[in-house]
Parts: C-alpha cells; sequence; structure tokens
C-alpha cells in the first residue's frame, strides 16, 4: 500500500473516531446508550452529500475500513462471550430456543403478508425472500446496550444474547434455503434439496461441536502458550482462538460473529492463570481487549449508520411500505417473547431486545439485489430502500427502548 492509498484511510479513522466519541459522549450525558450516538455520527457523516458536502462519499466504501469494521464487531461479540458463563447462558437455553424459533417464524410470515399486499403482482418467492430479511436480529446492536447497561449478566440478557445468535443462525439457513430455491427457479432447475441439507448439517455440527472442542483446544492452546516466554502472549492467544473459530463458524456457512461468540463463551480463565500471572498487570483478556476494542467497534458502528441513506426516507411511493414492514417487524419480534419459559422474566425486555436487524437485514437485502427471477430483481429499488428504512428505524429505536425498560425494572426491584 502506498502512502496516498494509505491517507485516505488515516483521514476516514479520524473523522469516525471523532464522531463516534462525540457522539457516544452526547448520548451517554442523555442517559442513552453510547452505541445510538456513534450510529447518529455514521447517518450525518454518511449524508453531508445532501448539503452539498462530497468529499466525504467514499468514506463508506473504503474496503479497508470495512475490514477494521467487521474485525470490531468480532471483537465485540468475543468480549460479550468472556462476559458470559457457558452454564448460565445453557440454563436459559430452552426459553433463548423457543424465542429464537418464534423470532424466526413471526417476522417472516408478517413480512410475506405485507410484502403480498403491497406488491400483489411480485412473485410469491420474491415475496418469502422480502419476509425473510426480517427474520434474524443485530447481535451486536443488543449486545452493546447490554454491555453499557451492565445486564450481558442478567437473566434478560442472557436469553436474549442466546436467541439472537440462535436467530441469526436459523435466519442464516433460511436465507441459504430460500436463496436456493430461488436460483432454482431462475434456471428453470429443480431446487438441489443435498445443497441445502448440506449447509444445514455444517452449520449444526459447529453449534453441537463448538462447546466441547473449544474447551479441549483452548486448554491445550493455553498451556503451549504458557512454556513460551515474550509480551503479550496472553492477548496473542486469545485472539488466535477467536479468529480461529469465528473462520471454522466461516466453512460451516455460518456468520463468524457466531464463532467469535462461542469462543468468548468457552474461555475459562482457569486455562489461561499462567499466562495471566506472567503479566506484570495481572490483566485479564477482557482488559487487554479494551484498547483494540475502544477503536475497532464504534468503526463498525459508524460504518452501519453511513449505510444510512436519508434520501430514502422522502420517497413517498416507498414510505408507506417502509412503515408498515418496520411495524411488523418490530411486532414479529414482541411475538418472540412469548417463549420465555420463566415466569420472572421481563417479556417485553426481551421481545425489545430482539427488535435491531441492524448489518444482519442489510445483508439479507444485498443478497436479494443480486437475485434475480424471470429477468426482475427479487428486491427492486423501492423493496431496498423500505428494508433499509426498517433496518434503520428498528437499529435507532432499540437502544432507547432496552435502556428505557432495563432501567425502569432495575429501579422498580425492591432494596
Amino acid at each position: 500500500m502506498t502512502a496516498g492509498q494509505l491517507l485516505p484511510i488515516l483521514a476516514a479513522l479520524v473523522l469516525i473516531l471523532v464522531g463516534a466519541k462525540l457522539g457516544g459522549a452526547l448520548f451517554v450525558r442523555m442517559r442513552q446508550s453510547a452505541v445510538l450516538g456513534e450510529l447518529l455520527a455514521g447517518v450525518v457523516i454518511g449524508n453531508l452529500g445532501l448539503v452539498g458536502i462530497h468529499g466525504l462519499d467514499r468514506v463508506r466504501d473504503l474496503p479497508a475500513i470495512e475490514m477494521l469494521a467487521e474485525i470490531g464487531v468480532l471483537f465485540l461479540l468475543f468480549e460479550v462471550g468472556l462476559e458470559s458463563e457457558l452454564a448460565r447462558m445453557t440454563a436459559v437455553g430452552g426459553s433463548s430456543f423457543v424465542v429464537a424459533v418464534l423470532g424466526v417464524l413471526a417476522p417472516t410470515l408478517l413480512g410475506f403478508g405485507v410484502t403480498l399486499a403491497f406488491f400483489p403482482h411480485h412473485s410469491r418467492l420474491a415475496d418469502w425472500f422480502v419476509g425473510a430479511t426480517l427474520c434474524a436480529t443485530s447481535v451486536g446492536i443488543t449486545a452493546r446496550v447490554l454491555a453499557d447497561l451492565g445486564k450481558v449478566e442478567s437473566r434478560e440478557g442472557r436469553i436474549i444474547l442466546g436467541a439472537a445468535v440462535i436467530d441469526d443462525v436459523l435466519g442464516l439457513m433460511v436465507l441459504a434455503v430460500v436463496a436456493g430455491i430461488i436460483q432454482a427457479a431462475d434456471r428453470a432447475r429443480g431446487f438441489d434439496a443435498l445443497a441445502v441439507l448440506a449447509i444445514v448439517g455444517k452449520s449444526m455440527a459447529f453449534l453441537a461441536a463448538a462447546p466441547v472442542i473449544g474447551r479441549w483446544l483452548s486448554a491445550r492452546a493455553f498451556a503451549v502458550a504458557s512454556r513460551l516466554e515474550g509480551e503479550g502472549l496472553l492477548l496473542a492467544t486469545a485472539l488466535a482462538f477467536c479468529f480461529g473459530l469465528a473462520w471454522l463458524a466461516g466453512l460451516a456457512g455460518l456468520a463468524p460473529i457466531v464463532g467469535a461468540f462461542a469462543a468468548g463463551l468457552v474461555l475459562d480463565e482457569v486455562h489461561y492463570r499462567d499466562l495471566r500471572a506472567s503479566d506484570r498487570r495481572h490483566r485479564s483478556i477482557g482488559e487487554l481487549l479494551e484498547p483494540l476494542a475502544g477503536f475497532l467497534v464504534p468503526v463498525f458502528f459508524v460504518l452501519m449508520g453511513m449505510r444510512v441513506d436519508l434520501r430514502a426516507f422522502a420517497r413517498v411511493e416507498v414510505l408507506g411500505f417502509a412503515a408498515v414492514l418496520t411495524l411488523v417487524a418490530a411486532i414479529g419480534k414482541q411475538a418472540c417473547s412469548l417463549g420465555v419459559l420463566d415466569k420472572d422474566c421481563d417479556r417485553l425486555a426481551v421481545g425489545l431486545g430482539m427488535i435491531p436487524r441492524g448489518e444482519v437485514g442489510l445483508i439479507f437485502a444485498s443478497m436479494g439485489v443480486t437475485l434475480s427471477l424471470a429477468g426482475e430483481r427479487v428486491v427492486t429499488p423501492e423493496i431496498y430502500s423500505a428494508v433499509v428504512m426498517m433496518v434503520a428505524i428498528t437499529t435507532f429505536i432499540t437502544p432507547p427502548l432496552l435502556t428505557w425498560r432495563l432501567a425502569s425494572r432495575r429501579a422498580a426491584a425492591p432494596l
């Protein structure tokens, strides 16, 4: 990389980090999650062209910034996994699974119905694809809010995180199935059920094997690292473990963030006790990660905000569809709260925590733009704009609503 190629990246990082910290500080002062300020900073930066400032239009498309953002969300989920205990996550596994299943079925069916009503001449397969874009939950958004509030280990927090991870896995499976059917129909060929079963099989195998293999692997990796000499061994080994499971998750057809979360979840402090003792300040992996996460995680949220095109909100023909799509997206995730099996758990908080679509919804919609049926795009420009608006609104409303609900719940708790 030449100096000329590096300069735009450096300028973009300055802008992103300053905007993220200013926006985050503003919303923390307003007693809201800092992530909301980071998202809003991204929206402002990404839409400066509307007021005639076009010098920053290329920032959102810089591959290096996108790569840093993707690594940032891996750090975020790795940190959240470290703060969670596998035994306590397993204790709410039943609720998490039922919540996740309902959180996929309800929004998908509602999204299909709304698209069918607004676009009666649209292909039914395309309608199912739009419904599928509503099924996933953005783990990154909810995880950040829970971390900011210190609620990762609350019962509601554990159910939300477990359900959101399962939700993403199920959502990716649904996406693979629907996209496979559409591609087969477009080529006038039969649906390849074996290919979809292979994806589902790999995904389930990873989820079943990750806790067992992960614990075995981490114990041996840190045992080997403890025999080495040098600085930074604990952090380097932890990151290698995180990236390794993220890579394996990708090979299994899952999002790498699922692997990063699993890596944090299965890491046990007893595995790296000797390495921590060799550190002059006896810092944990979480403490060592803080500076890196403080740099990279805001890049992810600012970039996600930059991808919100405010011009879509000015298109009258899109507004009605977008408003109803957003409404059913929220209602569908509230329906999933009926799956909470613990009577003492705050079902409303769980439902609110499952609302944001974030980067996952954008990924689904972007894939739909590349698919076609009989020469027509599955996700038309109008539908894509509506989905982007739905993603933006659900992403922005979740932090304040979840903060309000959890804070009010804490205030109402007996002393």
